[in-house]
C-alpha cells in the first residue's frame, strides 16, 4: 500500500519530467548559450574565443541598430495606443448590448486567428499600388488616387503599424469586453440612481476598476512587438531600405545574411532584457496582489 501511494504522487512528477526536460534545454538552454555566443567571437561559426562584451559595443555603434530601435519605438508606441483605444471602443460598444453582438465578436477576433505571415501578406497586396488599393481606384476611375506609403521610406513604418493593428485589436476588445462583464452592477446602479452619466459612469468608475485589463493588455501588446518579425518579413521585407527594419530582423540578418553571429546573438540578448523588463515587473505585480 505504502508503495502504491508512493507512485500516485511521484506520477505527475514522472509524466511531466520529460516536457519540464525538453524546456530546459531547449529554451533555457539555448537562452543561456545564445548568451554565450554574444560574449564570443563568433562570425559565421560559432567560437569560443570570448571576447568579453565588446559585441555590445560594437552593436551600439551601428547606425543600423539605432534605426531598427527607432522604427521599434515609433512601431511599438503607435501599436500600443491605437490596439488599446480601439479596442476599448469596439469593446464598450459591444458591451451596450446590441443586436449582432455574437456575429460582431468572432468577426473583430478572426483576425487573430491567422499567423503574422499571414496577415503581411495580405496587407501586402492591399498596399501594393500596382495591385491594391491606388489600383482599385484607378480602375473605378479615380485617375488622381495616390497610396504609395509601402514604397515611402518615410511612411512604411505605418503601413506595419496598420496591419499589427488590424489582427492584434480584435483580441484587446476581448480582453477588455471581459473586463467590463466583470464590473460590478450594483455600483453602476447606484451612481445612475446618484444621477450619473453614461459618459461619467464609464470615466469615473468603469475604466478605472480596469486598470488590471489594461496593464494586461499593454504586456502582450509590448512583447508582440518586441519581437515582431514574421509581419515584417512578409510585408515589407525590412525595407524600403533600413525603414521598417526592427531589432527581431537586425538580428536574423546580422546573424544569417552578414555571418556576424556574435552580434546578432548580443541583439538577441538586448531584445530579452527588453521582454524581461516588462514581464518580470508585470509577474511580481501580479504576485503581490494575490498574495493580498
Amino acid at each position: 500500500m505504502q508503495s502504491r501511494s508512493f507512485l500516485q504522487d511521484q506520477l505527475p512528477k514522472i509524466v511531466l519530467a520529460p516536457s519540464f526536460l525538453v524546456i530546459v534545454i531547449f529554451v533555457y538552454g539555448f537562452i543561456a548559450y545564445t548568451g554565450f555566443l554574444s560574449i564570443t567571437d563568433s562570425k559565421m561559426l560559432p567560437s569560443y574565443n570570448i571576447v568579453g562584451l565588446s559585441n555590445y559595443s560594437k552593436l551600439w555603434a551601428l547606425p543600423h541598430w539605432w534605426r531598427a530601435i527607432a522604427n521599434l519605438a515609433i512601431f511599438a508606441s503607435l501599436y500600443i495606443l491605437i490596439c488599446s483605444v480601439l479596442g476599448l471602443f469596439l469593446a464598450i460598444m459591444l458591451d451596450q448590448k446590441i443586436r449582432g453582438e455574437g456575429f460582431l465578436r468572432p468577426i473583430y477576433l478572426y483576425p487573430m486567428a491567422l499567423s503574422f505571415i499571414v496577415t503581411g501578406t495580405a496587407w501586402k497586396w492591399i498596399l501594393d499600388p500596382g495591385i491594391g488599393i491606388e489600383n482599385t481606384m484607378h480602375l473605378w476611375g479615380w485617375e488622381t488616387f495616390a497610396f504609395t506609403w509601402i514604397k515611402d521610406s518615410k511612411m512604411a513604418i505605418y503601413c506595419v503599424v496598420l496591419a499589427a493593428v488590424w489582427q492584434s485589436s480584435g483580441f484587446i476588445m476581448a480582453m477588455f469586453l471581459a473586463g467590463l462583464r466583470g464590473v460590478d452592477n450594483e455600483m453602476i446602479k447606484a451612481a445612475q440612481i446618484d444621477g450619473a452619466g453614461t459618459v461619467t459612469i464609464y470615466r469615473r468608475i468603469i475604466i478605472p476598476l480596469m486598470r488590471p485589463v489594461f496593464l494586461s493588455a499593454f504586456v502582450v501588446l509590448a512583447h508582440l512587438a518586441i519581437k515582431a518579425y514574421d509581419l515584417i518579413v512578409a510585408l515589407t521585407g525590412g525595407g524600403p531600405g533600413q525603414a521598417t527594419e526592427l531589432p527581431a530582423t537586425f538580428m536574423y540578418s546580422y546573424t544569417f545574411t552578414r555571418n556576424q553571429m556574435g552580434i546578432g546573438a548580443s541583439s538577441a540578448i538586448i531584445m530579452l532584457v527588453m521582454i524581461f523588463s516588462i514581464i518580470v515587473p508585470y509577474l511580481y505585480s501580479e504576485i503581490r496582489g494575490g498574495k493580498r
